[in-house]
């Protein structure tokens, strides 16, 4: 028995747990503030909703704390990356709150990392960019996720786009896991029903890859097999009413569980595919694998049926079967068709709905 987890350095969560968000920020900005400054400055990176970030915003300046405000409504590019940096920098900003879905919380754990580090985003990116280290330790960053499926408030990395280059990339450091994540089921109610169901169905393969991943982590299975039945029996229900608070608990906490998972296991087809679709496509991430995950399961047990009837992922497969169709007879077979019928129930498009084609080399589903 050999592994290792990395998580971030506090968790809390809870119903109504946002109102620890001002006193937990003024200590961390405090302890990293620059010497003769006047009151820390935090940059706090949002959707554009001013609404739904005035509880935090009043919560940050109650405490003593100046914010500078970064707004973004799609998914995190280079570009953006290198206005929130200015503007932080600008501002002498010592803290980042990350305030919203995957896109905020990434972004403002790529600020984060680089006003520690100098040059151009783009020079630490994998596979498009310089791939350069990150050698200096990320400023501090709290994250507060206000859906539920990326995770992001427990991994490690930040995906940024390129539209130019056709393509998403990470930045990725050991130390842009967030000191704080604070996780507040309150903050998702009232979800529209696809957000919840694209954003859910994240959570769902970030729980299931990493359970049935060719390199298994008995702490990240440990994670999987406790919030996989809750994903399964919540996401149905929080889809239909948006207010159902056990049910945004629950996806909450599957949420929350996905990123540790795939902070410290591999992941497989649906997110090795959803990100270059994403990248040469206009798909949302939830998106992509909320229409992948049927297919992928299909093809990955037909495979080992061929290649490994033996493998141990076999009865893996089969007990996320019995999971979604809550049948004790069932096999590994049944796991991607099950999966087709809880995503048909979620109204999840597929891949053609976003305008792919045979011809641009798709797969065909």
């Amino acid at each position: 028995m050999k592994f290792e987890f990395a998580a971030p350095g506090r968790i809390v969560f809870g119903p109504g747990s946002l109102v620890e968000v001002g006193p937990a920020a003024a200590s961390l900005a405090s302890a990293s503030a620059s010497a003769g400054a006047l009151a820390p400055r935090v940059l706090v990176v949002s959707g554009r909703s001013t609404s739904r970030a005035a509880p935090l915003l009043a919560s940050l300046e109650a405490a003593g704390l100046a914010c500078e405000r970064f707004e973004i409504a799609n998914e995190p590019r280079f570009e953006d990356a290198r206005a929130a940096l200015a503007l932080a920098r600008a501002a002498d900003c010592r803290l980042v709150v990350g305030f919203g879905g995957g896109s905020a919380i990434d972004l403002a754990k790529a600020v984060a990392v680089l006003l520690a580090n100098p040059g151009d985003p783009l020079d630490y990116a994998e596979v498009i960019g310089g791939g350069r280290a990150l050698l200096e330790p990320s400023f501090p960053c709290i994250a507060i996720p206000t859906t539920a499926g990326t995770g992001s408030e427990a991994t490690r990395n930040a995906v940024l786009a390129s539209p130019e280059k056709g393509a998403k990339a990470s930045l990725r450091s050991p130390t842009m896991l967030p000191r704080l994540a604070i996780v507040d089921p309150e903050l998702c109610y009232g979800l529209p029903p696809r957000l919840t169901a694209e954003t859910g169905m994240d959570a769902l393969a970030q729980l299931l890859e990493p359970l049935v991943c060719s390199s298994p982590n008995i702490l990240v299975d440990a994670i999987c097999r406790e919030a996989l039945p809750r994903a399964i029996a919540s996401l149905p229900r929080a889809y239909r009413d948006g207010g159902d608070r056990a049910a945004r608990e629950g996806m909450a906490f599957a949420s929350l569980a996905g990123g540790l998972a795939l902070a410290n296991a591999r992941l497989g087809a649906v997110h090795g595919i959803a990100a270059p679709l994403g990248g040469a496509f206009p798909i949302p991430h939830g998106a992509a694998c909320a229409a992948l995950l049927s297919p992928v399961a299909t093809v990955n047990v037909a495979a080992l049926r061929a290649r490994d009837p033996e493998s141990r992922v076999l009865e893996r497969y089969a007990e996320v079967a019995r999971l979604l169709t809550a049948t004790p007879s069932v096999g590994p077979e049944d796991a991607g068709p099950a999966l087709g019928k809880l995503a048909e129930e979620l109204g999840v498009r597929g891949l053609g709905g976003y305008g792919l084609k045979k011809k641009d080399g798709a797969l065909p589903f």
